[in-house]
């Protein structure tokens, strides 16, 4: 880490930089959107405002992976000094993350080499998500925290002596980095309780929807036509993994089937509802009808892959209500582009979500089926209780954040830590 930074001051402090400096940013992320896709659709997101809005002096060294496809050349304003190819470490697993502080250190150091002669005000390292941390570059560190869940569950995500001393380093890491962002307080007090940094280290910078999430006018027709859904029905972007609640929603969609139809719900309208799983692979999805087979709610669900951003969109616009039942949520991104085309969302009561879903949805604690249940009874079949959660959803995607005001409190943050002392 570096010497002494900068002092951070407050958040709200109006710091605009009239140069930029040199940041250094381990892109590999989006080399392999779908092993991280939060930490990729937060770079995407960062960079493509950067390019869209270049700074006088700013630049960019980027860290890739050696034999994948380079996805940053499509950032053509962007002034990139360099693109260093490093090893596929990822090949490694759980190893690599005891290997890549190191293999880092000195990329970090020859990549921020002389930025004041190509016009920087100074030099910052910024890592986003999981990507891993360099070990004393003499860099001012700067870390987008996306993910608590190597903390907040130990059992699922420190299993082997690898692992643990692995996250035993980046939790060092990340609490001497000179600066942290989040984009909720909520998960900054998590980060000061779990990984002890101190709190005029860390910036709340709300993140912003995927751009397609951001307009208007999207039509979900001929999507649920191409994927057979019938007009109402829900829908799940998010991770197919152990920070997910996965098991607890097929029991509550059980729970809703043993209770039998409600009456006064219209013909035409399926029973239990029906739950629309976006981006499992397809060992994922075969897990998932193994699993939805043991409660007798198979018919209940229906699948896409990964798809474009826009058809995506056009998808949980429609929906009925967004679902995420999650264990641990650091980022809330699903909920965020949910909420920003105005599509409520029903959600556990963890992490980031109270705070970014408020009265746009239905929380409920975690690992409850029947208070899941009983969300998912009300927004299916309520007219009034979704009508109400649907304008707020609405309202809130008026005020919705934009990638352009992301970048520029970044941007705010790295003249922090970044500028060139004495």
């Amino acid at each position: 880490m570096s010497g002494p930074a900068r002092p951070l001051g407050r958040p709200d402090e109006p710091l605009e930089p009239a140069r930029g400096v040199r940041v250094v940013l381990d892109a590999r992320p989006l080399q392999e959107p779908d092993r991280a896709p939060a930490t990729a659709a937060y770079l995407e997101g960062l960079l493509a405002a950067y390019d869209a809005d270049p700074l006088e002096g700013e630049s960019f060294a980027l860290f890739l992976q050696s034999d994948l496809d380079d996805p940053t050349t499509r950032f053509e304003r962007l002034s990139v000094v360099g693109r260093r190819l490093l090893p596929p470490t990822r090949l490694l697993r759980s190893a690599a993350m005891t290997v890549d502080p190191f293999l880092l250190r000195g990329a970090a150091l020859g990549a921020a080499w002389r930025a004041d002669r190509a016009g920087a005000t100074g030099a910052v390292y910024h890592a986003a998500g999981g990507s891993t941390l360099p070990l004393a570059s003499g860099l001012p560190v700067v870390v987008t925290l996306l993910d608590l869940a190597p903390w907040e569950m130990p059992g699922a995500f420190q299993r082997t002596p690898a692992t643990r001393f692995g996250q035993r380093i980046r939790g060092r890491l990340l609490h001497h980095a000179d600066a942290l962002i989040v984009g909720t307080e909520s998960v900054r007090d998590a980060a000061r309780r779990l990984l002890r940094v101190r709190r005029d280290r860390i910036r709340v910078i709300p993140f912003a929807p995927r751009d397609w999430f951001g307009l208007d006018g999207l039509d979900g027709a001929d999507e649920r036509a191409r994927l057979g859904l019938p007009q109402r029905y829900l829908v799940y972007a998010g991770r197919y993994d152990a920070r997910q609640d996965l098991a607890t929603l097929l029991r509550a969609l059980a729970e809703l089937a043993s209770a039998g139809r409600p009456a006064g719900l219209a013909a035409e309208v399926a029973w239990p509802p029906r739950l629309l799983l976006i981006g499992a692979s397809p060992d994922d999805r075969a897990a998932l009808a193994r699993a939805a087979a043991r409660e007798g709610v198979g018919d209940a669900l229906a699948y896409a892959p990964h798809l474009p951003d826009a058809r995506l969109a056009a998808l949980v616009r429609g929906a009925r209500a967004a679902v995420l039942p999650v264990l641990s949520e650091a980022a809330g991104l699903p909920a965020i582009d949910a909420l920003a085309v105005g599509t409520p969302v029903v959600a556990s009561a963890v992490g980031a979500l109270p705070e970014l879903v408020g009265g746009a949805g239905i929380l409920v604690p975690p690992r409850e089926p029947q208070r899941l249940a009983a969300a998912l009874h009300t927004v299916w079949t309520d007219r009034r209780v979704h009508d109400r959660i649907s304008d707020e959803a609405r309202t809130r995607a008026a005020a919705r954040r934009t990638w352009a005001e992301v970048a520029d409190a970044t941007r705010r943050v790295y003249a922090e830590v970044g500028a060139y002392g004495d």
